[in-house]
């Protein structure tokens, strides 16, 4: 389901569109999933996810940098170690630099989380950060063949411990710690 939202959204030429189309598919999901990752109390009240209005100041096209190689390990508790390497980083203005991760398990991928300064505060985003970019689930929004990405800051969402501690997450690691707050995407109120 994943890989078609971010398909339809790919092919949505509106920005602004495409986002009313992922926040209604996300609602949705959320809502009726089976793998859902709201937990049952959570569930019954469920109506939507706080997530703001589209703002095109907050998407931008950005080219990946070469930079020092390094790994982070992710110890999910469950299924051992999720294993990265930095491909590089971006520079996106007026926010920072943020490490673009390989996933080194099943079939690789790309992966760009960002935590913000608004993390784990009171109507701020979640403490451990969100996903930017995570290509193994498909969320992704397109780029060039030359090393460029789409990264629409409006479309940044919450990992899914962030709602059931039962699953596992990687989270931002300093590297893709920003520090200005970033007020569009899936917001935290849980």
């Amino acid at each position: 389901m994943t890989f078609d939202l971010y398909r339809r959204v790919r092919a949505t030429p509106d920005p602004q569109t495409a986002h009313a189309l992922w926040r209604e598919t996300r609602d949705a999901m959320f809502a009726e999933h089976p793998a859902s990752p709201l937990l049952d109390e959570d569930a019954r009240d469920f109506e939507s996810l706080p997530v703001p209005d589209y703002d095109p100041a907050w998407r931008f096209q950005v080219r990946i940098e070469a930079t020092e190689p390094a790994e982070f390990d992710f110890e999910t508790g469950t299924d051992g170690v999720v294993h990265f390497d930095r491909l590089g980083l971006v520079r996106v203005p007026g926010v920072g630099t943020l490490d673009v991760w390989k996933h080194g398990g099943y079939a690789g991928g790309v992966f760009v989380p960002v935590k913000d300064a608004s993390a784990g505060k009171a109507r701020g985003t979640y403490g451990g950060g969100r996903y930017l970019l995570d290509t193994i689930k498909g969320s992704d929004l397109g780029g060039d063949d030359l090393g460029s990405l789409v990264l629409d800051f409006n479309f940044a969402y919450n990992p899914s411990c962030a709602y059931d501690p039962a699953w596992a997450c990687p989270l931002a690691p300093p590297g893709n710690t920003v520090p200005v707050p970033i007020p569009v995407g899936e917001q935290y109120d849980f």
